[in-house]
Protein backbone atom coordinates (compact mmCIF):
# COMPACT_ATOMS: atom_id res chain seq x y z
CA UNK A 1 0.00 0.00 0.00
CA UNK A 2 1.35 3.23 -0.98
CA UNK A 3 2.52 5.72 1.75
CA UNK A 4 0.26 9.24 2.35
CA UNK A 5 1.59 12.25 4.32
CA UNK A 6 0.20 15.86 4.37
CA UNK A 7 -0.59 18.77 6.27
CA UNK A 8 -4.05 19.10 8.09
CA UNK A 9 -4.36 22.59 9.23
CA UNK A 10 -6.95 23.67 11.61
CA UNK A 11 -8.58 26.98 11.38
CA UNK A 12 -11.75 28.43 12.86
CA UNK A 13 -12.53 32.06 15.64
CA UNK A 14 -10.90 32.23 18.74
CA UNK A 15 -12.85 29.56 21.62
CA UNK A 16 -14.10 27.24 19.52
CA UNK A 17 -11.81 24.34 21.05
CA UNK A 18 -9.48 23.86 18.06
CA UNK A 19 -6.72 23.23 20.08
CA UNK A 20 -8.57 20.59 22.00
CA UNK A 21 -9.45 19.18 18.80
CA UNK A 22 -5.83 19.24 18.09
CA UNK A 23 -4.64 16.62 21.14
CA UNK A 24 -7.61 14.31 20.67
CA UNK A 25 -6.51 13.84 17.38
CA UNK A 26 -2.57 13.34 18.27
CA UNK A 27 -3.22 11.69 22.01
CA UNK A 28 -0.79 14.10 23.40
CA UNK A 29 -1.56 17.31 25.28
CA UNK A 30 0.65 19.83 22.79
CA UNK A 31 -1.61 22.88 22.84
CA UNK A 32 -2.11 25.16 25.59
CA UNK A 33 -6.03 24.92 26.49
CA UNK A 34 -7.87 27.48 28.55
CA UNK A 35 -11.33 28.86 28.07
CA UNK A 36 -9.77 32.49 27.54
CA UNK A 37 -9.36 34.29 23.56
CA UNK A 38 -6.23 33.83 21.79
CA UNK A 39 -3.91 31.38 23.98
CA UNK A 40 -2.30 29.44 20.71
CA UNK A 41 0.01 32.35 19.20
CA UNK A 42 1.82 30.66 17.02
CA UNK A 43 1.46 27.09 14.53
CA UNK A 44 2.37 24.16 16.34
CA UNK A 45 2.09 20.80 14.61
CA UNK A 46 1.28 17.95 16.21
CA UNK A 47 2.64 14.62 14.22
CA UNK A 48 1.29 11.33 13.88
CA UNK A 49 2.57 8.59 12.29
CA UNK A 50 1.15 4.99 11.04
CA UNK A 51 2.74 2.46 9.09
CA UNK A 52 1.80 3.53 5.78
CA UNK A 53 1.13 7.37 6.69
CA UNK A 54 2.57 10.81 8.17
CA UNK A 55 -0.14 13.73 9.36
CA UNK A 56 1.32 16.87 10.56
CA UNK A 57 -1.07 19.30 12.32
CA UNK A 58 -1.35 22.35 12.54
CA UNK A 59 -3.07 24.64 15.33
CA UNK A 60 -3.26 28.20 14.31
CA UNK A 61 -4.11 31.33 16.46
CA UNK A 62 -8.17 32.07 16.63
CA UNK A 63 -8.99 34.54 13.17
CA UNK A 64 -9.45 38.05 14.57
CA UNK A 65 -8.92 41.37 13.21
CA UNK A 66 -5.22 42.95 14.04
CA UNK A 67 -5.14 45.52 16.24
CA UNK A 68 -1.31 45.45 16.81
CA UNK A 69 1.82 43.82 14.98
CA UNK A 70 1.47 40.81 17.32
CA UNK A 71 -2.03 40.17 16.29
CA UNK A 72 -0.67 40.75 12.68
CA UNK A 73 1.90 37.99 12.77
CA UNK A 74 -0.68 35.40 14.39
CA UNK A 75 -2.98 36.36 11.46
CA UNK A 76 0.03 35.72 9.17
CA UNK A 77 -0.12 32.10 10.46
CA UNK A 78 -3.54 31.80 9.74
CA UNK A 79 -3.34 32.83 6.35
CA UNK A 80 -0.05 30.31 5.61
CA UNK A 81 -1.96 27.80 7.36
CA UNK A 82 -4.56 28.40 4.25
CA UNK A 83 -2.69 28.25 1.26
CA UNK A 84 0.01 25.27 2.45
CA UNK A 85 -2.97 22.56 3.72
CA UNK A 86 -3.51 19.32 2.50
CA UNK A 87 -6.45 19.48 4.49
CA UNK A 88 -8.12 22.10 6.22
CA UNK A 89 -10.16 21.46 9.49
CA UNK A 90 -12.84 24.65 9.59
CA UNK A 91 -13.74 24.38 13.74
CA UNK A 92 -17.12 26.01 14.77
CA UNK A 93 -19.26 25.61 17.38
CA UNK A 94 -22.83 25.64 18.56
CA UNK A 95 -22.13 28.54 20.43
CA UNK A 96 -20.65 31.02 18.09
CA UNK A 97 -22.53 33.00 15.67
CA UNK A 98 -21.96 31.16 12.13
CA UNK A 99 -21.62 33.83 9.93
CA UNK A 100 -18.39 35.20 12.33
CA UNK A 101 -15.51 36.24 10.20
CA UNK A 102 -17.14 35.85 6.68
CA UNK A 103 -14.59 37.04 4.94
CA UNK A 104 -12.39 33.72 6.21
CA UNK A 105 -14.81 31.74 4.82
CA UNK A 106 -15.01 33.20 1.54
CA UNK A 107 -11.12 32.26 1.64
CA UNK A 108 -11.60 28.82 2.69
CA UNK A 109 -13.97 28.46 0.11
CA UNK A 110 -11.89 29.23 -2.73
CA UNK A 111 -8.99 27.10 -1.34
CA UNK A 112 -7.74 24.21 -3.35
CA UNK A 113 -7.78 21.75 -0.61
CA UNK A 114 -10.44 19.58 0.47
CA UNK A 115 -12.11 20.65 3.34
CA UNK A 116 -13.53 18.98 6.87
CA UNK A 117 -16.58 21.14 8.89
CA UNK A 118 -16.56 20.00 12.48
CA UNK A 119 -19.08 21.37 14.56
CA UNK A 120 -18.13 20.95 17.95
CA UNK A 121 -19.36 21.20 21.44
CA UNK A 122 -22.41 19.32 20.49
CA UNK A 123 -22.95 18.27 24.21
CA UNK A 124 -24.16 22.05 24.84
CA UNK A 125 -26.67 21.63 22.40
CA UNK A 126 -29.90 19.63 21.73
CA UNK A 127 -30.30 17.28 18.47
CA UNK A 128 -32.81 19.61 16.31
CA UNK A 129 -30.22 22.23 17.02
CA UNK A 130 -27.47 20.18 15.27
CA UNK A 131 -28.96 19.50 12.28
CA UNK A 132 -29.65 23.01 11.32
CA UNK A 133 -26.27 23.64 11.79
CA UNK A 134 -25.25 20.82 10.30
CA UNK A 135 -27.80 21.82 7.28
CA UNK A 136 -26.43 25.48 7.30
CA UNK A 137 -22.89 24.41 6.66
CA UNK A 138 -23.74 22.21 4.18
CA UNK A 139 -25.13 25.05 2.15
CA UNK A 140 -22.23 27.32 2.90
CA UNK A 141 -19.42 24.83 1.71
CA UNK A 142 -21.16 22.02 -0.13
CA UNK A 143 -18.14 20.45 -1.34
CA UNK A 144 -16.66 20.04 2.65
CA UNK A 145 -17.25 16.78 4.96
CA UNK A 146 -19.15 17.79 7.99
CA UNK A 147 -19.08 16.49 11.57
CA UNK A 148 -20.78 16.83 14.38
CA UNK A 149 -18.40 16.16 17.38
CA UNK A 150 -17.39 16.63 20.99
CA UNK A 151 -13.62 17.31 21.18
CA UNK A 152 -13.93 17.19 25.14
CA UNK A 153 -16.04 14.44 25.46
CA UNK A 154 -14.12 12.25 22.31
CA UNK A 155 -17.23 12.14 20.13
CA UNK A 156 -17.05 10.95 16.68
CA UNK A 157 -13.17 11.97 16.71
CA UNK A 158 -12.37 8.58 15.50
CA UNK A 159 -14.18 9.24 11.53
CA UNK A 160 -12.38 12.61 11.66
CA UNK A 161 -9.30 11.01 11.36
CA UNK A 162 -10.42 8.28 8.79
CA UNK A 163 -11.63 10.85 6.63
CA UNK A 164 -8.02 12.35 6.52
CA UNK A 165 -6.44 9.30 6.04
CA UNK A 166 -8.44 9.21 2.85
CA UNK A 167 -8.14 12.73 1.69
CA UNK A 168 -3.90 12.62 1.84
CA UNK A 169 -1.95 12.66 -0.88
CA UNK A 170 0.30 9.81 -1.60
CA UNK A 171 4.13 10.94 -0.67
CA UNK A 172 6.66 10.15 1.71
CA UNK A 173 7.19 11.39 5.68
CA UNK A 174 8.20 15.42 6.04
CA UNK A 175 9.44 14.33 9.49
CA UNK A 176 11.51 11.18 11.07
CA UNK A 177 8.84 8.90 12.17
CA UNK A 178 9.93 9.40 15.98
CA UNK A 179 9.03 13.05 16.07
CA UNK A 180 6.04 13.51 17.54
CA UNK A 181 6.53 17.58 17.59
CA UNK A 182 8.60 19.92 15.63
CA UNK A 183 8.70 22.34 18.01
CA UNK A 184 11.57 22.22 20.56
CA UNK A 185 11.21 21.48 24.23
CA UNK A 186 11.63 24.92 25.57
CA UNK A 187 8.47 26.17 23.33
CA UNK A 188 6.65 23.69 25.35
CA UNK A 189 8.21 25.32 28.86
CA UNK A 190 6.66 28.85 27.68
CA UNK A 191 3.63 27.39 26.44
CA UNK A 192 2.84 25.62 29.66
CA UNK A 193 3.77 29.07 31.40
CA UNK A 194 1.80 30.89 29.83
CA UNK A 195 -1.12 28.92 30.27
CA UNK A 196 -1.33 29.37 34.13
CA UNK A 197 -0.42 32.94 33.25
CA UNK A 198 -3.54 32.74 31.26
CA UNK A 199 -5.66 30.79 34.05
CA UNK A 200 -4.48 32.82 37.00
CA UNK A 201 -5.00 36.64 36.30
CA UNK A 202 -7.64 38.84 35.11
CA UNK A 203 -8.50 40.87 31.97
CA UNK A 204 -5.98 41.73 29.32
CA UNK A 205 -2.89 40.94 31.34
CA UNK A 206 -2.24 37.66 29.95
CA UNK A 207 -2.18 38.99 26.74
CA UNK A 208 0.46 41.67 27.36
CA UNK A 209 2.36 38.32 28.65
CA UNK A 210 5.41 37.00 26.54
CA UNK A 211 7.65 33.88 28.55
CA UNK A 212 11.23 33.49 27.56
CA UNK A 213 13.20 30.60 28.67
CA UNK A 214 17.01 31.57 29.01
CA UNK A 215 18.35 28.74 30.51
CA UNK A 216 17.55 25.07 29.62
CA UNK A 217 20.14 23.06 31.46
CA UNK A 218 18.78 18.96 31.13
CA UNK A 219 20.84 16.56 33.74
CA UNK A 220 20.08 13.14 33.71
CA UNK A 221 17.50 13.32 36.71
CA UNK A 222 17.06 17.72 36.72
CA UNK A 223 15.89 19.88 33.98
CA UNK A 224 17.22 23.69 35.57
CA UNK A 225 15.41 26.70 34.09
CA UNK A 226 15.44 30.63 33.97
CA UNK A 227 12.62 31.71 32.53
CA UNK A 228 11.47 35.43 32.48
CA UNK A 229 7.98 36.84 31.91
CA UNK A 230 7.73 39.62 29.82
CA UNK A 231 5.22 42.26 30.49
CA UNK A 232 4.33 45.68 28.21
CA UNK A 233 3.63 48.34 31.60
CA UNK A 234 5.28 48.98 35.05
CA UNK A 235 1.65 48.69 36.38
CA UNK A 236 1.56 44.66 35.22
CA UNK A 237 4.95 43.53 36.76
CA UNK A 238 3.09 44.21 40.13
CA UNK A 239 0.11 41.89 39.25
CA UNK A 240 2.05 38.76 37.58
CA UNK A 241 4.32 39.32 41.12
CA UNK A 242 1.12 40.04 43.62
CA UNK A 243 1.46 40.85 47.13
CA UNK A 244 4.16 39.19 48.74
CA UNK A 245 5.39 37.10 45.74
CA UNK A 246 2.33 35.09 46.28
CA UNK A 247 0.87 35.38 42.47
CA UNK A 248 3.91 34.46 40.69
CA UNK A 249 4.80 31.62 43.06
CA UNK A 250 1.55 29.88 42.69
CA UNK A 251 2.19 30.40 38.89
CA UNK A 252 5.37 28.79 39.29
CA UNK A 253 4.83 26.07 41.49
CA UNK A 254 1.64 24.91 38.99
CA UNK A 255 3.89 25.35 35.94
CA UNK A 256 6.56 22.96 37.43
CA UNK A 257 3.83 20.22 38.03
CA UNK A 258 3.20 20.53 34.76
CA UNK A 259 6.95 20.60 33.17
CA UNK A 260 8.06 17.74 35.73
CA UNK A 261 5.02 15.62 34.22
CA UNK A 262 5.40 16.63 30.83
CA UNK A 263 9.56 16.17 30.97
CA UNK A 264 9.17 13.03 33.10
CA UNK A 265 12.02 14.54 35.57
CA UNK A 266 12.25 16.47 38.25
CA UNK A 267 12.28 20.32 37.35
CA UNK A 268 13.98 23.54 38.71
CA UNK A 269 12.68 26.89 37.78
CA UNK A 270 13.45 30.07 38.90
CA UNK A 271 10.73 32.44 37.40
CA UNK A 272 11.12 36.48 37.08
CA UNK A 273 9.43 39.52 35.56
CA UNK A 274 10.66 41.97 33.21
CA UNK A 275 8.99 45.37 31.95
CA UNK A 276 9.72 45.24 28.23
CA UNK A 277 7.98 48.61 27.07
CA UNK A 278 5.62 48.04 24.22
CA UNK A 279 6.93 44.32 23.43
CA UNK A 280 3.86 43.57 21.28
CA UNK A 281 4.36 46.61 18.75
CA UNK A 282 8.72 46.51 18.21
CA UNK A 283 9.61 44.03 15.48
CA UNK A 284 12.80 42.58 16.68
CA UNK A 285 11.27 41.43 20.20
CA UNK A 286 8.95 39.82 17.99
CA UNK A 287 11.14 37.83 16.21
CA UNK A 288 13.37 36.83 19.32
CA UNK A 289 10.11 35.40 20.53
CA UNK A 290 9.33 33.45 17.26
CA UNK A 291 6.85 35.57 15.85
CA UNK A 292 7.66 36.06 11.74
CA UNK A 293 5.73 37.98 9.28
CA UNK A 294 5.17 36.10 6.45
Amino acid sequence: MAHKSGFVNIIGNPNVGKSTIMNALVGERLSIITKKMQTTRHRIKGIVNGEDFQIVYSDTPGILKPNYKLQESMMSFVNTALIDADVILYVTDVVEKADKNSEYLEKIRKSNAPVMVLINKIDLSNQGQVMELYNYWKDMLPAADVFAISATEKFNIAPIFDRIIELLPEGPPYFPKDELTDRNERFFVTEIIREKILLNYQKEVPYSVEVEVEEFKEEDKILNLRCVIHVARDSQKGIIIGHQGKALKKVATESRLDLEEFFQKKVFMELYVKVSKDWRDKDRMLGNFGYDFQ
